[in-house]
């Protein structure tokens, strides 16, 4: 399904898009309808022409063209949501306070098959390992640069995780060259960007040409002044000034869901048991996934069902990937009173016991919102039986 309907938001030149979530849970796979987050002008790369070097606190730097990255190294696909830390901005916006940062709705996220090397595969080649006295990577980081385009805050874009993040096994962080099979198109970080399972998309860096290990995150602006948690007392841009330093940027997402159908503002259909059909997806928080709950409620939270978790496809279950980074799509019939002003809720639990939490935190950048999913304005009709209808 290609979508042509997306919501867009203008932020000088950048393209910063999400499709309609109703259409967004159609599918799986995110095909070529996910959404787009950028904080500059999109580049259009030659892929035989492009370099990664990956330097700094390491024995042999490397530079490596896309075929290097292909030939040289085992590929390992993972799939995987990447979302954006301002995912639903708007309902915390709505239901808690005015916010800073566009006004994403629920459609910031893409569930994709990514593949290429392994990060640490890709580190090891320099020389990163453990230090042998301390058996740790004493607190080192792996940076990841983007110098292709000019962005709006700085003149690079950049972020970083722990090393040691980068180099677990389990982490599965890939140099990612193929989306859902097909090389990466320049709209996604094509022809190579970071694929961090669970962290925000913000450190998930598009158009890579730099991999730094080093003593500390990286200098960027982004890394630094954007996308993280700010404490809730923090009201305003002079207020956050001074704190900043002290705030940890964001990395793992929290557990979360939507209700995607119906629409906010919706007629909803009962049929003669009084419930309205409900679709959305759900995600895991950060590496404790996969999701193997969720719950939906037509009464305001006062009482919960069990909604029904949909199989992944099955090509993606007979070849053995993992499923733990990735969203699950869920359904349900809910019972829901007939009138105007109704609500479906849902909640997602992971398998680690992460769940939606009842009481969402405010921050300033309205990052990382995980309240409860909600279609909200609903007004429920009964369905008409045959026997009812007007000849």
């Amino acid at each position: 399904m290609v979508s042509t309907k997306y919501y867009e938001f203008s932020v000088e030149k950048p393209l910063n898009r999400e499709p309609p979530v109703d259409e967004l849970v159609r599918n799986y796979l995110t095909e070529v309808d996910g959404y787009d987050r950028n904080h500059g002008p999109i580049p259009h790369i030659d892929p035989d022409a492009h370099t990664v070097h990956v330097d700094g606190l390491v024995r042999s730097p490397l530079t490596l063209s896309i075929s290097d990255l292909r030939a040289r190294f085992p590929q390992h696909t993972v799939v995987a949501a990447l979302q954006c830390a301002g995912n639903r901005r708007h309902t915390m916006r709505t239901k808690l306070r005015e916010v800073q940062g566009i006004d994403w709705g629920d459609g910031a996220v893409m569930n994709c098959l990514w593949s290429g090397p392994r990060l640490r595969d890709v580190l090891i080649a320099t020389g990163v390992e453990l230090d042998a006295d301390t058996g740790s990577y004493d607190g080192k980081h792996a940076a990841f640069a983007c110098h292709q385009t000019q962005v709006q805050q700085d003149e690079w874009y950049g972020a970083s995780v722990p090393l040691e993040r980068a180099m677990s096994v389990d982490a599965e962080a890939i140099v990612a060259l193929d989306m859902n099979s097909s090389p990466l198109t320049p709209y996604h970080g094509g022809p190579v960007r970071i694929i961090l399972p669970g962290i925000a998309g913000a450190r998930c860096v598009k158009w890579l040409d730099r991999i730094t290990v080093q003593a500390r995150d990286s200098p960027n602006f982004y890394q630094h002044f954007d996308y993280k948690v700010l404490p809730p007392h923090v009201t305003s841009s002079e207020e956050a000034e001074p704190v900043w330093p002290a705030v940890p940027p964001l990395l793992e997402m929290p557990a979360n869901s939507v209700v995607a159908t119906p629409r906010c503002g919706a007629t909803a259909v009962a049929d003669a048991d009084g419930c309205v059909g409900a679709k959305g997806y759900a995600l895991p928080s950060g590496d404790g996934g996969p999701v193997v709950k969720v719950e939906v409620s037509g009464d305001g939270g006062v009482t919960w069902q069990m909604a029904k978790i949909l199989e992944p496809p099955k090509k993606l279950v007979d070849v053995g990937l993992s499923l733990k980074w990735a969203w699950v799509l869920w359904q349900a019939r809910v019972k829901v009173a007939e009138g105007t002003g109704r609500k479906i809720l849902s909640r997602a639990t992971d398998i680690s016991g992460n769940t939606q939490s009842a009481e969402p935190v405010w921050n300033l950048r309205g990052v990382a919102y995980d309240g409860y999913g909600e279609a909200d304005d609903l007004t429920v009709v009964k369905e008409i039986q045959p026997a009812q209808a007007v000849l």
